[in-house]
């Protein structure tokens, strides 16, 4: 490797671009397209950034398996920062074997991390934590050190476990600090305003906002959690999900704002089908909701009947609270996802969501009528953003782009 290359290498993972491409900018050999595309990656122009990789893995000989798996492995990096999430892990898991077999540990480590981001990303928290376990990040550079506190940072910010990100992200500073790189500190410092800005809201009689400690806690308490972020109830012993079944999560939501109270049944009538008149058919199916949330929510509390309607009583807990996302509007997952700051594909959205693109298109169109989102580019290569929500944090937590090494 000659020395403009070694040059250009360094400055790239120093995170200097423009440094790496004034020294490779006018080559067209293999090392210098995959140093040019990593540098147009951590300038922003994804789109060129791929093209580049995808030449340099073309010309990298078939001896060069390392070379072509460490361009597999950037582009890979490219698709998470640009929100393609229908790249298949079995390509970057191929790339990722051989570099282990060739010694590369560090890079086997970076296309490792990115598979556990993109599970994080989708909310797959389990089989995130399954592929993280076991690595160390000790021999690792800083950069890459930063990358996996990150990671795991994000990981106990979904689980709402407050102490240990915080933790993860004072080791994610430290090894930021060392590595030197201004993008990766100011990752870090975004990672940290999560922890200082609400999450969630309460509501009912006293509102207020929670940051991820008060909702931690909460959780851990004795109260029974009407949860409105997930759609599903709990108390200190056990969790029952509600998210299929919206009808029903509706009528426990509004027992629960109005707990120690009762509802009537016009007013779950009107909350839970959107009837304002309620007829002899609408009390004859609200008598069968009611029987099917009796049998979902059996262990945690009991729903009595009243005179005048329905009153929810709690089996173990002393306290019934509602806990709803900061800012509560139609589409707000959407807007969630799209508080990140980066573009989406509604592609990547419906995977995300676990829903259907059609569902997401639909959203986003409405959305983009009412001036909340905005969208460039054309057919499949269309994206849509939004600006951050100041002062909020989406409860939709992950570290954000990491710089290509």
């Amino acid at each position: 490797m000659d020395s403009l290359i070694t040059a250009a290498a360094r400055a790239l993972a120093a995170g200097d671009p423009l440094g790496a491409l004034n020294r490779v900018a006018l080559r067209d050999d293999a090392p210098a397209l995959a140093l040019r595309g990593i540098a147009m990656a951590q300038l922003g122009d994804f789109v060129k950034a791929r093209v580049l990789l995808r030449r340099a893995a073309r010309a990298f000989g078939p001896k060069e398996a390392v070379a072509r798996a460490r361009c597999v492995v950037a582009e890979a990096e490219i698709a998470l920062v640009s929100r393609d999430l229908n790249w298949t892990a079995k390509s970057i898991e191929a790339a990722r074997a051989t570099l282990e077999a060739h010694g590369d540990r560090a890079n086997a480590a970076h296309a490792r991390y990115l598979e556990v981001r993109r599970l994080l990303l989708i909310g797959q928290l389990d089989d995130a934590e399954r592929l993280l376990d076991g690595m160390d990040p000790t021999p690792f550079p800083p950069a890459l050190k930063t990358a996996h506190h990150l990671i795991v940072a994000g990981i106990a910010m979904r689980r709402l476990r407050t102490r240990a990100a915080r933790a993860a992200l004072e080791r994610a500073e430290c090894a930021a600090n060392d590595a030197g790189i201004p993008a990766l500190t100011a990752e870090v410092e975004s990672a940290f305003r999560v922890l200082k800005t609400p999450a969630a809201r309460l509501a009912g009689g006293e509102e207020r906002l929670l940051l991820l400690k008060d909702l931690e806690a909460l959780f851990a308490s004795n109260a029974f959690v009407v949860d409105a972020c997930r759609n599903m109830v709990r108390d200190a012993g056990r969790t029952i999900s509600l998210a299929g079944r919206p009808v029903l999560f509706v009528i426990a939501r509004v027992l629960g704002e109005a707990w120690p109270s009762d509802v009537s049944r016009d007013a779950l009538i009107a909350r839970a089908f959107g009837s304002k008149r309620a007829d002899e058919s609408h009390r004859a199916r609200l008598r069968v909701e009611i029987a099917r949330l009796r049998v979902m929510l059996r262990a945690l509390a009991e729903i009595s009947a009243t005179k005048r309607g329905f009153a929810l009583v709690p089996r173990r807990a002393h306290q019934v609270v509602v806990v709803t996302r900061p800012v509560e509007e139609e589409h707000a997952a959407v807007l969630a996802f799209l508080a990140d700051g980066e573009s989406w594909s509604s592609s990547a959205l419906a995977t995300a969501l676990g829903t259907s693109q059609r569902t997401v298109q639909r959203a986003l169109d409405s959305l983009d009528a009412a001036g909340k989102v905005q969208s460039f580019g054309r057919g499949r290569a269309r994206r849509w953003m939004t600006p951050p929500m100041p002062g909020f944090a989406s409860m939709l937590l992950f570290p954000g782009a990491l710089p290509i090494d």
